[in-house]
């Protein structure tokens, strides 16, 4: 497939497999396929590697944490469990997030918390609202740790990513449904990679091997749970699809 952005036309004009196709910058069909060629670009060039918040690095596209705070906004979890800690930049997101709320707390689990980071975290004003766990986000001993730090009746949001294979994501996705209030979600993070394979960084495998492919393969095991996109609270213009690196994350438990 081959993109062209005409700006001074105020075109895109998408070429596959022979069938050429213009569409208006400024309709949706044309911003989808302008996302799409810049998606796979912030992945050649790594711009997600360029942000932090509140001191702390964040590895993820800006869009999408802006649209879970909406998640999060709009449900007031009580706790937020986040398996993959890295830097630490996504807890004290939350954290912060929590912080401005006046309530909720967040649990970080990673297999290697390295002694950097952890220092980072735990000096840090937002570390009152965090509790970190350390071990495979799939072991009984860990799950038994988390639940440990809930409360009765607490209500529960997760966030998966850490190890992006689909049978590790598939494994977490069943680990931690029973923790999910009816209403509440999973958001299975990075399906982008199903997207960008041959791209620098990649795996063939990718096509397959991804943590989209554990989400559709976990709701057509468990019908508790349906992928879901949340409603904006706020939408005026004519985009309707999110600019992402979670394609079909959002795990919304029904019943």
């Amino acid at each position: 497939m081959k993109t062209i952005i005409d700006e001074e036309r105020g075109e895109v004009v998408v070429q596959d497999g022979g069938k050429e196709t213009r569409h208006s910058l400024a309709s949706a069909e044309g911003f989808a396929a302008a996302a799409r060629a810049w998606v796979r670009a912030t992945w050649d060039s790594k711009y997600v590697y360029s942000f932090s918040w509140m001191g702390r690095p964040v590895i993820q596209l800006p869009d999408d944490m802006i649209r879970l705070q909406e998640v999060i906004w709009e449900l007031k979890p009580d706790v937020l469990i986040e398996t993959g800690v890295a830097h630490g930049g996504s807890l004290i997101f939350y954290a912060s997030l929590f912080e401005a709320m006046g309530k909720g707390r967040v649990i970080g689990i990673d297999i290697e918390i390295r002694p950097h980071n952890r220092a980072a975290i735990e000096a840090h004003s937002m570390k009152k609202r965090i509790e970190l766990v350390e071990g495979s986000s799939t072991a009984p001993e860990v799950l038994d740790q988390v639940k440990a730090l809930m409360k009765p009746g607490e209500t529960a949001l997760v966030v998966l990513d850490s190890n992006h294979t689909k049978q590790h994501v598939l494994d977490e996705l069943r680990a931690y449904a029973p923790l999910v209030n009816v209403g509440s979600w999973i958001v299975a993070t990075d399906g982008v990679m199903e997207n960008v394979v041959g791209a620098p960084r990649t795996a063939d495998d990718w096509t397959w091997n991804n943590p989209r492919q554990a989400a559709l393969d976990f709701v057509a095991e468990n019908p508790d749970f349906v992928i879901e996109e949340p409603v904006p609270a706020f939408n005026e213009g004519v985009v309707k699809d999110r600019v992402t690196y979670w394609p079909d994350a959002y795990i919304r438990r029904v019943r």
